[in-house]
């Protein structure tokens, strides 16, 4: 099949991890914007995209877009495009999608409209007046943004970030997508220590050990796109060979730690179920009573925010006391995601770097400080 191009829709903030996942798997982007990454690809693109993506939110086929302003312009031009190159006559195409700053605002009534023009669009091509729906579902998604339409085909089913080793999770858990942009902002060689000492359900150093020893994020779940007419079987098994055989059992130094003791026993879960509890030391303790001997470390971690599971007042508290907890480690690096704007203020320590970025609909900041380098070993 030829190429065609590819959406990966991802957070606010997340654009350029995503740009830069995508260049390591081979392909170029060819259009970036808020909360968007295009690039051109075939069936195997999207398979390893999928496969390999840390910090995509899923990965969608454009169709097409265009310019609309009414409902008769919506109809007709969305029936003239190609879908019998992706539906067959039995092909299900729910859909689904959402309207913003447009002409056309009601999200409901353009669903209907697509599916009506899809549908006078299959029927004419196969020749049929009724189209049974009982074959591979392709979930049709659609944007009607400052009255721009774009049309496309989900291929991944669940969001990306559901890697499969999470089926519980604690209160309020950090997105795996996110956990993995601080983990690759971040300067932590695999040759230290890396601390999260507010691990929660463990999304952090699960998804570090996964990092590091290279373990594609999608290797233990499936997506949609395998079901589809245009996917061979002999291109996914190669897809997740080539994943496999990339794996790493780099050895690491991984400690993670939870003030509650319930929310460690979940941790320890998900790490056996991502296989990477072999290289993280779980033990239940206060964040505050964090100390090593080892030097040139890194701490990655998500504190509470005050916005869900505390109040403001003692998240100040919480950073002042981390601020003059972590200067007990002075040659480390740590990585902080915060949704308060004085963090810093209240830390006690202006940030070397500050990177903006939305967990869900919370603008946050990874405040980055940097320790000391590391020597670099001459041998």
């Amino acid at each position: 099949m030829d190429k065609f191009e590819i959406i990966i829709p991802c957070l606010f903030g997340m654009e350029a991890f995503v740009s830069r996942e995508i260049k390591r798997l081979g392909y170029e982007t060819t259009h970036v914007e808020d909360g968007k990454v295009v690039f051109s690809g075939d069936m195997e693109a999207v398979c390893r995209a999928n496969l390999w993506l840390r910090c995509g939110e899923r990965v969608l086929i454009k169709v097409g877009d265009f310019t609309a302003v009414s409902f008769e312009e919506l109809f007709e031009k969305t029936k003239a495009l190609e879908w019998s190159r992706w539906l067959s006559k039995n092909s299900a195409f729910p859909i689904k999608g959402f309207c913003l700053k447009s002409t056309l605002a009601s999200m409901r009534d353009c669903q209907a409209i697509i599916k009506k023009a899809i549908a006078s669009n299959l029927s004419e091509k196969y020749g049929i007046e009724w189209l049974p729906e009982d074959g591979a579902n392709y979930q049709i998604q659609f944007s009607v943004m400052k009255d721009k339409v774009t049309l496309m085909i989900d291929t991944s089913g669940d969001g990306l970030h559901k890697r499969g080793y999470r089926r519980i999770s604690n209160a309020a858990p950090l997105k795996e997508t996110i956990a993995s942009a601080m983990i690759m902002l971040s300067y932590w060689k695999f040759e230290y220590p890396l601390c999260d000492p507010f691990c929660g359900s463990g999304t952090i150093p699960i998804e570090a050990a996964m990092f590091k020893r290279n373990i594609a994020p999608g290797l233990s779940r499936t997506f949609t796109f395998e079901e589809f007419d245009q996917t061979d079987s002999a291109l996914l098994s190669r897809c997740r060979q080539e994943a496999r055989d990339m794996a790493r059992n780099t050895p690491l130094n991984i400690i993670a730690s939870d003030i509650d003791e319930d929310t460690v026993e979940l941790a320890k879960h998900n790490a056996r179920i991502a296989g990477v509890s072999d290289c993280i030391n779980f033990s239940c303790g206060n964040a505050l009573d964090f100390t090593s001997d080892i030097p040139y470390g890194s701490i990655i971690c998500n504190p509470p925010y005050g916005e869900r599971l505390s109040d403001a007042a003692a998240c100040y508290e919480l950073y002042e006391k981390m601020g003059k907890a972590f200067k007990k480690l002075p040659d480390w690096s740590y990585y902080i995601l915060a949704s308060d704007e004085e963090f810093e203020k209240h830390f006690g320590k202006k940030a070397d770097k500050r990177r903006k970025i939305y967990n869900g609909m919370i603008k946050c900041n990874i405040y980055q400080y940097f320790g000391k380098r590391p020597p670099i070993d001459k041998k």
